[in-house]
């Protein structure tokens, strides 16, 4: 005897906790219930539906036949498995099955205004004791098409969120990659996609960006990353009204993971400064950010249509003197003070990279001495020390090891002791 109680609770828990409509596993039920009726008393090729009543536990079983005419179908002799070799190769007609069709004159005897593609509904006797091998198959059906709801619910929740950012459990981590409990489906962040240096561990609070949603013949696919520049871009967003908000733009982004990033901000109000809605006040804003990457440096620039203003502004801190643009290669020659040139490489050439990658223009860096004129009197240039970048390629010879900072640290600074003076 059924117990109705127990399968109501069951059904009830599972759209609590894997949110599964209660229609689902109805419909689940019914399916298995038809596949097991066919295993046992079914003939081949019948098409057999279950209708399942919840309230008083009763099953219907009915036969469905499609309404064809001789336009859709062929005939065939019944015990015949061949094909007859008079048909043409473009005959698209599927062979006629009497447990699956109906040929339309049988089907308006029954119904007078039967048409072509109906179904025709024929009851079945009710039976309920099935035998072993039907119940197992019926157990089946069910545990596949809970699977398949169960993908369906994650589909809907998950493929609308791309670019977003995710927050989860680290389940375990496997070859360098690392899956991710996020509530009710699991998630990976590959190794190439992590920020280097990163240690996270089973039972670690984590936050990635979702940049791919996928659906394969294993499930759901959710691809995680902390590496992506886009991620920069969310977390701003989190920490910024101005920047969720869309007042204030994040145009480009160029970031080397764990170590550095430059993003150029815009606004169309006059009354917003973009760098300080990215900043914060005292630097809240970005320092969160830089603490959620490891104490990734960042910096903060202006962006600018002018390219060669945009390109000034990237290469910051260190501060450009003159910059000639060619417009056939997109190559920009920038001419920074000797003391400055160092600045503008950066560290193995990181600063000037990361502003090529931001701009999207090859920067040609050379140096020059300081020129000391008097007043009225005309000098000539001093001599150049040259150093090319090409797409991020830097002459070591000429490249200091000293370390630039960030134009973030002294935007805050500059804020701090603004406050000062005020006060």
């Amino acid at each position: 005897m059924l117990d109705l109680k127990a399968l109501n609770t069951i059904l009830a828990q599972l759209e609590d906790e894997r949110n599964i409509p209660k229609e689902k596993i109805i419909e689940a039920i019914e399916q298995a219930l038809a596949a097991a009726y066919k295993k046992d008393y079914g003939k081949r090729g019948q098409i057999v539906r279950a209708q399942f009543n919840l309230n008083d536990g009763t099953t219907t079983f009915e036969q469905i036949k499609t309404v064809v005419d001789e336009s859709s179908v062929y005939m065939m002799p019944e015990d015949s498995e061949e094909e007859p070799e008079e048909r043409a190769e473009d005959d698209e007609r599927t062979r006629f099955n009497p447990e699956q069709h109906i040929m339309i004159e049988d089907a308006r005897r029954m119904k007078n205004d039967a048409a072509l593609d109906e179904e025709i509904i024929f009851p079945l006797e009710i039976k309920d004791d099935f035998g072993r091998i039907a119940a197992q198959t019926a157990k089946q059906v069910i545990i596949q098409r809970i699977r398949e709801a169960e993908r369906e619910v994650v589909v809907q929740e998950f493929s609308g969120r791309e670019g977003e950012i995710i927050s989860g459990i680290v389940q375990r981590v496997d070859r360098g990659n690392i899956y991710i409990d996020i509530n009710r489906a699991v998630a990976v962040l590959p190794r190439e996609e992590q920020i280097p240096g990163e240690i996270f561990r089973a039972g670690s609070r984590i936050r990635a960006y979702l940049y791919q949603v996928e659906e394969g013949a294993r499930g759901i696919s959710l691809k995680l990353s902390r590496s992506h520049p886009r991620f920069v871009e969310a977390l701003f967003a989190l920490e910024s009204p101005e920047v969720s908000s869309g007042v204030v733009e994040i145009k480009a982004i160029a970031r080397e993971a764990g170590s550095r990033t430059k993003i150029a901000v815009t606004t169309n109000d006059e009354n917003i400064d973009p760098i300080g809605a990215c900043v914060g006040q005292k630097g809240i804003r970005v320092v969160t950010v830089m603490g959620e990457l490891g104490n990734e440096k960042i910096d903060i620039i202006p962006w600018s249509e002018d390219a060669g203003e945009f390109i000034s502004a990237a290469l910051s801190p260190a501060r450009v003197i003159d910059i000639q643009l060619s417009e056939e290669d997109r190559t920009a020659h920038i001419e920074v003070a000797e003391d400055q040139l160092s600045l503008a490489i950066g560290k193995g050439g990181q600063n000037v990279r990361l502003a090529a990658k931001l701009t999207e223009w090859r920067i040609d860096i050379k140096g020059t001495e300081p020129v000391i004129s008097e007043p009225d009197e005309v000098t000539n240039d001093g001599d150049l020390e040259e150093g090319i970048i090409d797409d991020g390629t830097v002459d070591e010879s000429i490249v200091d090891t000293q370390e630039s900072e960030g134009v973030t640290e002294e935007i805050i600074d500059k804020s701090d002791s603004d406050t000062e003076e005020s006060n």
